[in-house]
């Protein structure tokens, strides 16, 4: 299948591929269902862009942006983070046993659903490859807000699943059948983990319309990470989960 996707961004000659492929395995209904995969993969791709042109990874985005909100939401993100204008990876990275960076993502959720972004800080084990997210900073414009405290949980729940699925979740199988079976073989984020610390920046735009909030931060993590960690280290994470052999 072909086409062409309009997209928020300034870049004019676009094209998207997809293929349809039967799967041997049944499937069903899982949060941001294929939305985090393609974020995962163009703002990772965009990161890497900013990277060979020698520039900062909010300001680069910026630049190729020309929708007025998903603007504001990357500039607010990066204010309340504090985010420091510079090129991506960290200058001077040298093996101190501990590397640490800050990586940034943004979505506006299947093109018309939710504005967000945000900027995930981490440390990377170098003798390990283990990774620890320790801030979350998530700014979102779903239109006009009813409930602050709902919304503030929606986004920090999201972060938290998309940070399970990050650095965790995985299915596997053998030659026969799926292995991942029950909360051993498949372990995601348990109940009592240690988990980033999250803030939250919330834009009311009281006169739009109604959009989604439930799937955006979800779909913004797995790209903040691996942008973070190649922010810290120089290296670039292409495959969910990142475990120890693959960083």
């Amino acid at each position: 299948m072909g086409g062409r996707c309009e997209g928020t961004g300034a870049v004019a000659s676009q094209r998207v591929l997809t293929h349809n492929v039967k799967s041997l395995f049944w499937t069903g209904p899982l949060r941001s269902p294929a939305r985090l995969q393609n974020t995962f993969a163009h703002e990772s791709f965009m990161d890497e862009i900013a990277a060979v042109a020698k520039a900062d990874p909010v300001d680069y985005r910026l630049r190729h942006l020309r929708d007025p909100r998903l603007i504001e939401v990357v500039k607010s993100v990066a204010k309340a983070a504090k985010w420091e204008t510079r090129p991506s990876p960290r200058p001077g990275i040298r093996r101190t046993g501990v590397a640490t960076g800050r990586g940034v993502s943004c979505v506006l959720y299947e093109g018309d659903n939710g504005y967000c972004a945000m900027v995930a800080e981490v440390e990377v084990n170098q003798d390990t490859g283990e990774i620890t997210a320790t801030r979350f900073v998530i700014a979102s414009d779903c239109g006009p807000i009813s409930n602050p405290d709902g919304l503030r949980n929606q986004l920090e729940g999201g972060a938290l699943h998309g940070l399970s699925r990050t650095l965790l979740e995985e299915v596997k199988w053998d030659e026969q059948k799926v292995t991942s079976i029950d909360w051993s073989s498949y372990p995601p984020l348990f109940l009592g983990a240690n988990v980033p610390k999250i803030e939250t920046v919330l834009i009311n735009w009281s006169d739009g319309i109604t959009m989604g909030a439930g799937e955006t931060a979800i779909t913004v993590t797995a790209a903040a990470i691996a942008n973070a960690v190649f922010d810290a280290t120089g290296a670039r994470i292409r495959q969910v989960p990142f475990s120890r052999e693959r960083v």
